[in-house]
């Protein structure tokens, strides 16, 4: 499990390395047209690499656009993979699709179709869902699309099983929290939730897990103190290139 946030304000260097430094492996940020102030951009997913974060990329550009069904997807799918391009978002990663309020039963079936219509415009890249509970069981549930990210929002004290992101926590107001200058949301990965930087080469997570297994944890306890430290350092580089958090070792 990653810990991570999501925000409207695009990053800076200064406050993408401190939230690396407070031991955040990933934010989620606005993958939408550049007229908004909340978009992403080139310069903002090199300098968030840089800083040695993952990025979640996610399309809204209202709460509730969802409402729109099937012709609303298919249009949201076709720009956001145009600003996938733009800002460097590699194919094979995920985009999601944000159904950002309290959907009511007789309403999932245009949500599923707005869904399904993302899906079908953005077949170079994996198809999520951010909403409540019961947003992401129907999504789900018909086979709409293959990631999850649920909100505890309107979810009723209920998560789903499965789901690969979880918003836990928007602040005492719902309006988010101050974190290194910044208003964010608190959220948790759970793996293959397709987040993506703009480095040249990612060695995959379970290789680099394997690596760690195989060759640096091996014998661990009866390697000498200095040795012990090396072999750490060596993991946590294997880890940061997979996009994974590092771990402390205390001796």
């Amino acid at each position: 499990m990653a810990q991570g946030f999501d925000c409207a304000t695009p990053l800076t260097a200064a406050t993408a390395a401190a939230f690396k430094r407070d031991g955040y492996a990933f934010v989620c940020r606005y993958l939408v047209p550049s007229t908004s102030w909340k978009a992403l951009n080139k310069s903002e997913t090199d300098l968030i690499s840089a800083a040695g974060l993952q990025i979640v990329s996610v399309f809204e550009t209202t709460a509730n656009r969802a409402l729109g069904g099937r012709n609303a997807g298919r249009a949201d799918g076709q720009t956001a993979v145009q600003i996938a391009k733009q800002v460097g978002q590699p194919e094979g990663s995920t985009i999601y699709f944000a159904v950002d309020f309290d959907a009511l039963p007789s309403q999932m079936t245009t949500i599923i179709d707005y869904i399904r219509g993302a899906n079908e415009a953005t077949p170079a890249y994996d198809t999520g869902v951010y909403g409540s509970y019961a947003v992401v069981q129907a999504v789900r549930s018909a086979g709409a699309c293959p990631k999850f990210w649920q909100t505890y929002a309107w979810s009723r004290g209920q998560v789903a099983s499965g789901i690969h992101l979880y918003q836990y926590d928007n602040g005492p107001s719902g309006q988010g929290m101050l974190i290194n200058g910044i208003m964010v949301d608190l959220d948790e990965s759970y793996g293959e939730e397709g987040w993506w930087n703009t480095l040249a080469y990612m060695i995959k997570p379970e290789d680099a897990n394997e690596i760690i297994e195989r060759f640096l944890a091996h014998e661990f306890d009866k390697a000498s103190d200095a040795d012990k430290i090396r072999r750490n350092q060596l993991a946590n580089e294997l880890r940061k290139a997979s996009g994974q958090p590092e771990q402390i070792y205390n001796g």
